[in-house]
């Protein structure tokens, strides 16, 4: 599986927003589709909250993309 670091300046970003900014998906309509379709893992977790605040640490993966995000700061 390959690593993506993405760094942010804040202390969280969103779940959806961080999957368009990682440049994981091109809309946010798409991100919401995906996270309640329970595509998304947030730390090996399943999650369905698109307002889920990662933090630097966090690791975010789509189950069909052999690519995991890493978010740091």
């Amino acid at each position: 599986m390959k690593t993506v670091d993405i760094k942010i300046n804040t202390e969280f970003i969103k779940l959806d927003s961080l999957l368009k900014f990682a440049g994981m998906v091109e809309t946010g309509g798409i991100a919401k589709e995906i996270i309640a379709e329970e595509r998304i893992k947030v730390n090996g977790e399943v999650c369905t909250m698109r307002g889920k605040k990662i933090r630097p640490g966090d690791r975010v993966q789509i189950d069909e993309l052999d690519t995991e995000i890493l978010v740091v700061n």
